[in-house]
């Protein structure tokens, strides 16, 4: 059975597309995270939801 991990990354308005883009990069390379939702409110601020699989080990013995 697939769990999930999940995180929450706000980006306040003002923040640049090329820095959002290299935060985003740099979460998904080194981190294994994948966009699962965007939210972008009236006052112009971001609320990204981050999430990547949590892989369990079962004993073999």
């Amino acid at each position: 059975m697939l769990e999930y991990e999940y995180r929450d990354l706000e980006i306040p308005r003002g923040t640049t597309r090329n820095a959002t883009r290299q935060a985003l990069t740099e979460h998904a390379e080194y981190g294994r995270w994948e966009i699962a939702r965007v939210r972008v409110y009236r006052d112009g601020s971001r609320r990204v939801t981050l999430c990547r699989k949590i892989i369990r080990r079962m004993r073999t013995m």
